[in-house]
């Protein structure tokens, strides 16, 4: 019977390092069957002269490698063989993979321009921002500025306040009657984005934040959002007009979203900064409240910049 480690006869690395014991567990269940195929084949076959893991049909290669850790494809085994380097690259790869991880369903009819960077992108997609729901106090977030009663965070709806359109958001930063103002500095190689993914491919950077006043004061809501480089010059900013609610308004909730897209080369960190003050000079926390906040790598959808909107 042919053994598995006879297969990697004059590979450089040992087994596990290159496959990891995932894709040695996948690699000799389909040697397995291969070799029960041969078996019980009439014909002549040659899966039991196998003497190199490269003799394999290309299909079960392609199979161990859909189960194998991304980053251990391109830096373990893309450098081993060119037969490995070329499947590694094939596109139907990288699609597979993000079937089988769920990024795509089998109707997908969007148009991808890399499905190997697509794939990265999806594997990284989250929030970048820390707590940015309140669960943890003001844990993460930077004070840039403090005024009046300082900020606080208070539970879902407030007084004089509404129910957020997510219920699973539970709570919300409050402001005061003095400039409040907090923020977070992002260093995207530091969250696993790196060169040549934002430089060459400068996936969509999707900003998004919720903010409301009390029914009972008016209030002024502020946002900032920069893109910067390595040496923090900024090299594209998001900061509209504030929006200032009147007193006596509905309390509602309303989303503030953009979308960078095509920005310069050379991306390494993001600045975000939101919060304001009341407009009435009430002690206490009568400005605007802020929660929800995100900032989310996307991949892009379309070579046009999506525009930026404010909306309820």
């Amino acid at each position: 019977m042919l053994s598995f480690s006879s297969l990697l006869t004059g590979r450089q690395h040992p087994p596990a390092e290159i496959f990891g014991l995932k894709g040695i567990q996948v690699l000799k269940e389909k040697l397995q069957f291969a070799q029960t195929q041969a078996c019980v084949c009439p014909l002549p076959c040659t899966a039991m002269a196998l003497v190199s893991i490269n003799q394999l049909p290309e299909s079960i290669l392609l199979e161990v490698f859909t189960h194998l850790p991304a980053r251990q494809l391109l830096l373990n085994c893309r450098p081993v063989c060119s037969l490995w380097r070329d499947l590694i690259d094939l596109v139907t790869l990288w699609k597979r993979k993000c079937l089988c991880e769920g990024f795509v369903a089998e109707d997908w009819d969007q148009p991808v321009a890399d499905w190997k960077v697509f794939y990265f992108l999806c594997s990284l997609r989250r929030n970048l921002l820390r707590n940015p729901c309140a669960e943890d106090d003001m844990t993460s977030w930077k004070i840039d500025s403090n005024g009046g009663n300082h900020w606080k965070v208070e539970s879902l709806p407030g007084a004089h306040g509404t129910d957020f359109p997510d219920s699973k958001v539970k709570k919300y930063f409050v402001t005061s009657y003095g400039m409040c103002l907090k923020s977070q500095l992002i260093d995207l190689k530091a969250e696993g984005y790196w060169e040549e993914l934002l430089d060459k491919f400068r996936p969509d950077i999707v900003v998004k934040d919720w903010f409301a006043a009390r029914a009972d004061c008016g209030c002024t809501y502020h946002i900032r959002v920069q893109l910067a480089s390595a040496d923090y010059i900024v090299l594209a900013s998001f900061e509209p007009p504030p929006v200032t609610i009147p007193q006596w308004n509905d309390a509602r909730w309303t989303e503030v979203s953009h979308t960078f897209s095509d920005y310069p080369p050379g991306v390494r960190h993001i600045l975000f900064q939101h919060g304001g003050k009341d407009t009435q000079y009430w002690a206490g926390w009568y400005g605007p409240r802020v929660t929800n906040s995100s900032i989310i790598v996307s991949h892009r959808m379309s070579r046009s910049p999506a525009p930026s909107v404010v909306q309820p």
